[in-house]
Order: structure tokens, then C-alpha cells, then sequence
């Protein structure tokens, strides 16, 4: 890795593989990052969310009224985005296919033929071919009024409108891209040679003479102490075949690198931290925090990938997947790990139908405990939704291979260094998290089967596509760290229902 000296600085900076021109300089400044806390919820578009966001690239509007519509075909009626208070939303099919009809060739018109064709009465409503409403909502958009938290957050720090799933598919590709820049269905344990590209990764089978992790089964003893249970009909997809040796019976077999792979080889510590309880104890106002309450159900498989990485097991970190609440306990102490992520449960992932109230009092307990941590003045939050979760949104989304991307999603950056009512235009998604991580803590070293010591046949290196943006730009480290925004968990909105 190339070593330079800034003219202003005298600091050392580096350069790095990626951006428009094949490699770009990163200041020594991004150092003052010391912690890197990912948030991911469920089943947005920008526009749903931030489609009226002055500024943003939301919702084409005329004389104050959307000047989009899309057809009907139940009625032949062209349906324009419209205000949507309803707490609880139904959303639309998510899944590859459902991508590109929504998208329809350029023409962002398949959203309500889509929702309308969806399966009602769902079992699993994670199941991405549901719809969850008897009436499609997915022209609807909420207002400032409806989530005032994010909107603040989007006022006081930075707004990405042009934040894209990495991948045109559904919760459990997606939340792969995020961990590890692909979707991949392998043949042999500890083999990333024998993955093949699978960005719909549909469920399959176990046979049923083989115990099943994914069942709720504990697994060899070297298992955490988590419970993990599957979501019947969206089921991460798993070798049928014989297990190899030092495969657990009945997982997933994920050979390929994921980012863990590296942070640990580089000494950078890590968490991921999942939601395990279905309601957040936010009954009081003036709580705090919303540390989840421990019930009978455990976050899905679909959002919580890392436990069947081969790398994770054969590295020893299987014991860095813990419970929400060791979030809330590190973040007091100020002794967060240098890269975590933190994944919802059902209730709080505002994944249709669970209300978007409580995902937003959720997140916001997340944030205020980060700003009441030592760690606040060296951290950076990066928030997102992980699919569109069927709803309009009106941009087309760039190809970038023949995985991606996928549907516009909303993105914030909140940190002490995070620039003020910011809006990044830069083209995203969560490849840039990825990209990120390595230029802060591993010298620019990506997810590069040549370089990383375990070559997978990916398609690519993600992190290294000339048109994704770069999230240095959304800091000013050259300010003062600033100061809290500490919001109230139940804020007063125009949600019903």
C-alpha cells in the first residue's frame, strides 16, 4: 500500500484500490473513527420514508403533488404516491424477481402489480413473497410528522438519498452482501473455491435425518450460548449433501470470506449483536434505552448470517454473535468492539407488519445509548433498511454486475464528525460500509479473493467499483467532535393505528 505525505498535514495517508480513477488517497483524519456501529432494519425505500425530505432526490413532485403515478391493474387507475399515517404497513413481494418487476425495465411502475399478486395471510410474514395487507399500501409514504427522529437525525448529521441494496433480492442476500460482499451457494466445507454465485439464495430442503441448527438445535457445544431459530419458507439455503468433515450437521454451508475474516486476521475486534426478545422495554417514556425483553421467539437466520460462516467457527469468534443487551453494556462502559453490527427482531425491525413506531423507539435507544458512551467522540453510526420491502420508490438503480444493485433504501450517517443537514448524492450502498471498515482499520486490504488468502470465485471486488461513493466524504474531521442529539424514545408523531 502506497504511503504519502499530505502537504498540509505532514500526517501519512494512504492509497488505496476503488473509486472513479482505480485508487484514491484516504486521510489519516478517518483514523479518529475508532468505532464503526452498523444498524440495520428492515423493508424501506427512501421514498417511503424520505421521499418529501427537502433536498433529497425524493419524490418528483408538481405544484406540490406527486407527478408519478403507477397503474392499477386490479382497477386501471394510476395511483400516485400519497400520505400513508398508518403505523403499520403491509409493503409488497421483495424477492429478485419482484425486484425487477418493480423496477420494470427502467420504468419504476411494477409496485402495485407486484403487492397486488402477493401471497395474503402470510404464516412468516418475513416470507419475501407476502403481502401483509389486505389493501396494497405500497404507493404510501410517511412524513417528518410520522418518524420525527429520523428526521432529525437526517437534519442534525448527513442524509444519503442515493443509498442502494447491494444486491436486487431479498433480507437474507442482502444481510450476506453486508457481512461479506456476496451471496453464494457452496459444496464443500472450508472450501470457498466450490461457491457459486446465488443472489436469490431460496430456500432448501434439510433432510430429515439430519439434525437441524436451523431448527433451534444447540449444535456442537462450540456453539454460542444463542438461541438461533429458522423462519419456515425464508430459510437460508443449506447443502443437502453429506456433511464434510468439521461441517455441523443441517447449517448452511457459507465457505466463502467474509469481512470477520479479516478484522480478525488484523487483530480488529468485532460484535454483531442481535435482538433476541420480540418487544423493546420502552413502556416508559423516560427511559433510556430500550433494551429487548427476552420472549419465546429469536431473531431469524435471515438476519444473522454469521454463525454458519466457516471462518467465523474455524476462528474461534462465534462467541462475538451475542444478545443486544452486551450492546447497551459496552456502550455504558465504553468498551465497544472497533466494528459492530446490530440486527433487529421481528417487533423492532419495522419489516411489514411490525410497526414503525417501535422500530424507530428501538434504533433511537440504540443511537442516544452511543452518545451517552465514552466511545461517542470516536464513533460513526451508519443506519440503513436492508431491502425496499416492495414500497415505490421512482429511481432506477444503477447495474453494477449481475448481482446488484438493488432498490433505493434510506442511509444516515451519525457521528461527532459527520457533516451538518448534509445530503450525499455520491451513488451507495452497503458495499461502502465494507469499504469503509478496510480503510480504517485494515490499510485498504478488501474482500479481494487475489489478496485476502482464501480466493473464492466471486464476481468481483464490490468495494472497488469505479461509480460507489465514498463515505469519508460525508466527515468533516477537520471540526470539533460534536456534541449529542439525545432524543426521546417515544416521540410524539401522527402515526395511527
Amino acid at each position: 500500500m502506497a504511503i504519502l505525505v499530505g502537504a498540509c498535514t505532514q500526517a501519512p495517508i494512504e492509497r488505496v484500490p476503488g473509486g472513479p480513477t482505480g485508487s484514491y488517497v484516504v486521510p489519516a483524519s478517518v483514523h479518529k473513527i475508532k468505532h464503526v456501529v452498523i444498524i440495520m432494519q428492515e423493508n424501506r425505500s427512501f421514498d417511503n420514508y424520505f421521499g418529501t425530505y427537502p433536498g433529497a432526490d425524493g419524490i418528483p413532485m408538481k405544484n406540490g403533488k406527486p407527478s408519478v403515478c403507477v397503474n392499477d391493474p386490479e382497477t386501471g387507475a394510476c395511483v400516485a404516491p400519497y400520505v400513508d399515517h398508518a403505523d403499520v404497513n403491509g409493503g409488497g413481494p421483495h424477492s429478485q424477481s419482484n425486484a425487477i418487476a418493480d423496477i420494470s425495465g427502467g420504468a419504476m411502475n411494477g409496485f402495485i402489480a407486484q403487492a397486488e399478486s402477493g401471497r395474503r395471510g402470510c404464516l412468516n410474514p418475513n416470507d419475501p413473497a407476502c403481502t401483509n395487507s389486505a389493501n396494497p399500501d405500497v404507493m404510501g409514504y410517511h412524513t417528518q410528522s410520522d418518524i420525527p427522529n429520523y428526521w432529525t437525525y437526517a437534519k442534525d448529521f448527513v442524509l444519503q438519498d442515493h443509498m442502494f441494496e447491494p444486491n436486487a433480492s431479498w433480507s437474507l442476500p442482502s444481510h450476506l452482501f453486508l457481512v461479506s460482499e456476496w451471496s453464494a451457494f457452496c459444496t464443500t466445507y472450508d472450501n470457498p473455491a466450490s461457491c457459486t454465485n446465488n443472489v436469490q439464495t431460496r430456500p432448501a430442503e434439510i433432510p430429515p435425518n439430519r439434525p437441524s441448527v436451523l431448527a433451534g438445535e444447540r449444535g456442537p457445544t462450540r456453539y454460542p450460548k444463542v438461541q438461533i431459530k429458522n423462519n419456515p419458507g425464508a430459510t437460508p439455503t443449506v447443502s443437502t449433501g453429506p456433511s464434510t468433515p468439521g461441517q455441523p450437521a443441517g447449517q448452511p454451508n457459507y465457505a466463502w470470506t467474509d469481512i470477520t475474516y479479516l478484522l480478525h486476521k488484523n487483530h480488529v475486534s468485532w460484535g454483531y449483536y442481535v435482538v433476541s426478545g420480540t418487544e423493546p422495554d420502552c413502556e416508559n417514556p423516560a427511559a433510556e434505552t430500550c433494551s429487548p425483553v427476552a420472549q419465546n421467539s429469536s431473531t431469524p437466520g435471515i438476519w444473522n448470517p454469521l454463525p454458519w460462516f466457516n471462518t467465523v467457527q474455524l476462528d474461534g469468534q462465534l462467541a462475538n454473535i451475542q444478545d443486544v443487551s452486551n450492546f447497551y453494556a459496552q456502550a455504558k462502559k465504553g468498551t465497544l468492539p472497533r466494528v459492530s453490527w446490530v440486527v433487529p427482531s421481528g417487533a423492532v425491525s419495522e419489516h411489514p407488519p411490525s410497526p414503525v413506531s417501535a422500530g424507530q423507539s428501538y434504533v433511537t435507544s440504540l443511537i442516544n445509548a452511543i452518545m451517552k458512551s465514552p466511545d461517542w467522540d470516536s464513533t460513526a453510526i451508519f443506519l440503513a433498511w436492508d431491502d425496499w420491502g416492495g414500497f415505490y420508490d421512482n429511481t432506477v438503480p444503477p447495474t453494477v454486475d449481475e448481482n446488484g444493485y438493488g432498490l433505493r433504501v434510506p442511509g444516515l450517517v451519525i457521528s461527532p464528525y459527520a457533516k451538518k443537514g448534509f445530503i450525499d448524492h455520491q451513488t451507495l450502498s452497503f458495499d461502502a460500509y465494507d469499504k469503509f471498515i478496510e480503510d480504517d482499520f485494515l490499510n485498504g486490504q478488501r474482500l479481494n479473493p487475489a489478496t485476502d488468502g482464501r480466493p473464492d470465485p466471486r464476481p468481483d471486488v464490490r468495494e472497488d467499483a469505479k461509480i460507489l461513493g465514498n463515505l469519508i466524504n460525508d466527515f468533516d474531521f477537520n471540526q470539533s467532535p460534536r456534541k449529542p442529539v439525545i432524543l426521546p424514545v417515544h416521540p410524539k408523531t401522527t402515526l395511527t393505528g
